[in-house]
């Protein structure tokens, strides 16, 4: 038996029929040389494929224990890999009576995954569980492939729109303190992660220093992040003392909170289409109807499950919350799961010991959805329903945040 290229009956083997030793009479370096170019030739026929981009497999394990909507994790999945410059080829879906020690998953599906990518072209498993450095050294060898799992490529998007010095800071940070409990493992699993998707950032080149050295390290940058702390405290105060109402929007990644803000603001604060594109707090001023000025800050989105060590690096920029009067909770509406993603954030602000803070639910691009389905929710959260992009519900917005401040006191 042998593999085959991609094809669209999906076979991955096909077998040779059995016959005389003495009558197989077929020029094995020639077979397989004509082999290996046809599965170069058949990569992408299927699909589009960007050469310059890494090419990855997805491999979505459903915990035997536990409530997982794959429908919604995946397309997640696949855009912070989008995010992250990573080219998806598949998914692989394998639901497991029990977790597998060594490899998370059976031996059975690995030699799967393998013969998939082989079929593809793919040099990169993304898993969306948390791996143990000795399940990342394992898969890898069975595989020969690089592997990362869900935390990795959240640390990499982070490291990759790390552009100023704070956030440089607190993604060194986190990629620190994700390593160091990892450094017992005897050969390290992350030799293989040497510059690339998962290995990206400021803290990327001596990923196996000793413990002693990443902690001195940390704490330098622990101290450097406090100094930075001080001056935005400052600057914390001076919008205090001015007496100007704050409003926070705080959602989910990629609901639209930027792209509210320049439309409040006029600002022209980078936007994209992709999750994380805000890491550092933006402030700006408005003016409302009645022409009194209101501070307006945007922050970095939150995530369901999100790493620990990411949280507790950027918990200082979330203290912008603190401050605010009112939040603005953004929600895309048009993603299926925008409930669960709701329910993420309501964790995260309970988490920061804000579910107290009063806030506006505000419901975004409702362009792409049924007017009667807006109405209802509506109604059900109390919210507002805008379009950022037709700009539109933006008048009723404002005149509730007029409204709710006008309350503050």
């Amino acid at each position: 038996a042998y593999l085959v290229p991609e094809n669209l009956r999906d076979r991955a083997w096909t077998f040779i029929e059995p016959m005389p030793v003495e009558e197989l009479a077929r020029d094995f370096i020639a077979f397989i040389t004509e082999l290996e170019n046809e599965f170069v030739k058949a990569r992408g026929r299927f699909y589009a494929v960007d050469e310059a981009k890494e090419k990855c497999l997805l491999v979505c394990v459903v915990h035997p224990r536990m409530r997982k909507n794959i429908d919604d994790q995946i397309p997640e999945l696949k855009d912070l890999c989008y995010s992250a410059g990573l080219t998806v080829l598949d998914t692989i879906v394998q639901k497991p009576k029990e977790l597998h020690p060594k490899y998370l998953i059976g031996q059975g599906k690995i030699e799967e995954i393998i013969m998939r990518c082989q079929q593809l072209g793919a040099g990169l498993l993304v898993f969306d569980e948390e791996l143990s450095p000795g399940q990342i050294k394992n898969i890898s060898n069975m595989t020969d492939l690089k592997v990362i799992d869900r935390n990795q490529l959240i640390l990499d998007i982070f490291a990759n729109r790390a552009t100023t010095n704070e956030a440089k800071i607190q993604v060194e940070l986190a990629q620190l303190r994700y390593i160091l409990p990892r450094l017992a493992e005897k050969h390290t699993a992350f030799s293989r992660l040497t510059g690339g998707i998962g290995g990206r950032g400021p803290g990327e080149t001596k990923l196996e220093v000793d413990r002693r050295r990443i902690r001195d390290k940390i704490s330098f940058l622990e101290k450097r992040l406090e100094e930075i702390r001080r001056v935005r405290d400052k600057k914390r105060e001076r919008r205090k003392f001015s007496g100007l109402p704050i409003v926070s929007i705080v959602g989910y990644t990629n609901s639209g909170k930027s792209t509210l803000l320049n439309l409040l603001t006029k600002s022209r604060v980078e936007v994209e289409d992709k999750p994380f594109s805000t890491l550092n707090p933006t402030t700006r001023l408005i003016k409302y109807p009645e022409r009194k000025n209101i501070i307006l800050t945007d922050t970095v989105g939150f995530i369901r499950n999100l790493p620990e060590v990411l949280f507790r690096a950027f918990i200082a920029t979330l203290e912008e919350l603190e401050d605010a009067h009112h939040l603005i909770h953004l929600v895309d509406v048009s993603a299926p799961d925008f409930e669960e993603r709701i329910e993420a954030v309501e964790r995260i602000l309970s988490m920061l010991s804000l579910q107290e803070k009063k806030r506006l639910m505000v419901f975004n691009k409702i362009d792409r959805i049924e007017r009667a389905f807006v109405s209802a929710l509506k109604e059900r959260y109390n919210a507002c329903a805008i379009s950022c992009l037709k700009k539109e519900g933006i008048e009723e917005l404002v005149g509730r945040m007029e409204s709710a401040l006008g309350d503050r006191g």
